[in-house]
């Protein structure tokens, strides 16, 4: 297998590919990146023969296609929808199944804060979406979309849990948060993982949920829950609020008569959240200041990020609490999962690099049979779910599932 790693430079890319070359599987692992000293970085961090580097912009659609008609599989991990819609277009063309991280579910893309997503002149973004699916369905191509840890690993095993019971009301709990000790030493106690960027614009758009059988919008960060997480030997109070995190259960799911996906973070995150949106400071509409126009969540950014880095010796866990509720029976699933210190690798970008690897694998093996764009959910089920969730288990992920 040769699998091909599209923002292979990044946290969560380098990590795929990591994991790609260290637990067998993959002769050859390319990683593609516009900067030959991040490539270079990156590689020497991984440490392994199998994997070599490509400096491409994925804007050049011919060159891209070329480099992927070499390649059994792709993995996209690149952070914006105007990104992933172009490696997806291109792919798709070049007869490369793929798997893509984003939080997205491609069929029906999300309208709001595109991120610079270019549809064709005269189409919805529902219909560009179709358009997609029909021409992997025609091309005899697969897209697994949304498949990293949440979107992901949280949807195929809340979709587990919904065949189980045959559930008709379901949420998933999810989020990557700093370690007790490191939301101490941060902002909005908080640590960054993955693009803080991206997760501000999940806590400002409209989300679409199903209730009564409907889906309808609500606000981001609505639907708070506190709650106590007692698996794994651990004791901790947590709270969760909605975001967009899960848009393919809308529609793969719709027979639910209530569904949420909701955020994990630690007490008092949600309210700091509340001050910033009440003083304006997440808006993307660009303000006047000392003459010049300025969007003030920029702003925010260029003063916040540096202050939500890690610091030596702070680290993550990405924790998981699904419930899907059926007539007589509940099934509920847990994760709680740090980061590897040893080799620099955060929670996060384990356990989204390893989801979305192991799928990739699974793809080029022929695990996975449904062509066109396809949902965790559905791709990752009946035999495929077990082997999905034994490799896992050789990387130390584990989740625990009940039923009562």
């Amino acid at each position: 297998m040769k699998a091909l790693v599209f923002g292979g430079t990044g946290r969560i890319g380098s990590a795929v590919a990591r994991d790609l070359a260290s637990y067998g599987g993959a002769e050859t692992v390319g990683i593609v990146g516009r900067s030959r000293a991040s490539l270079d970085k990156t590689l020497q961090w991984i440490g392994s023969e199998k994997v070599t580097s490509h400096v491409l912009d994925i804007a050049d659609a011919r060159k891209a296609r070329t480099l992927m008609q070499e390649y059994d599989v792709g993995i996209i991990a690149l952070p914006d929808r105007r990104g992933s819609y172009k490696t997806i277009e291109t792919a798709i063309g070049a007869g490369l199944n793929i798997v893509d991280i984003l939080e997205e579910y491609h069929r029906r893309p999300d309208p709001y804060e595109t991120e610079g997503l270019e549809v064709p002149a005269g189409m919805s973004l529902d219909e560009y979406g179709e358009s997609l699916h029909r021409r992997a369905l025609d091309g005899g191509v697969t897209l697994i979309d949304g498949m990293g840890f949440a979107p992901g690993l949280s949807n195929v095993t809340l979709g587990e849990g919904i065949r189980k019971v045959q559930a008709e009301r379901a949420v998933a709990r999810v989020g990557g948060i700093p370690s007790r000790e490191a939301a101490a030493r941060h902002p909005l106690q908080y640590m960054i993982t993955w693009s803080f960027e991206h997760v501000l614009r999940e806590y400002m758009v409209n989300v679409r949920t199903i209730q009564d059988g409907e889906i309808t919008e609500v606000k981001a960060t609505s639907g708070r829950e506190s709650f106590r997480f007692l698996e794994f030997g651990q004791d901790e109070k947590m709270e969760c609020a909605i975001t967009p995190g899960m848009p393919s259960f809308l529609y793969t799911r719709s027979c639910l008569k209530s569904f949420s996906e909701k955020t994990v973070r630690w007490p008092g995150h949600w309210q700091a959240i509340d001050t910033l949106k009440e003083c304006g400071l997440l808006e993307t509409e660009p303000v006047n200041f000392a003459g010049e126009a300025v969007r003030p969540r920029d702003f925010f950014l260029s003063i916040i990020e540096s202050r939500l880095r890690p610091l030596l010796g702070d680290d993550d866990v990405c924790v998981m609490w699904n419930t899907a509720w059926g007539k007589e029976m509940q099934a509920d699933c847990f994760m709680w999962v740090g980061g590897d210190s040893g080799q620099g690798i955060s929670a996060m970008a384990r356990v989204t690099g390893s989801s979305a690897a192991v799928a990739a694998r699974m793809l080029a093996k022929g695990d996975i049979k449904e062509k066109g764009i396809v949902a965790p959910e559905d791709a990752i089920r009946d035999d495929a779910y077990g082997i999905f969730m034994q490799e896992l288990e050789k990387r130390g992920i584990i989740v625990a599932e009940t039923i009562k």
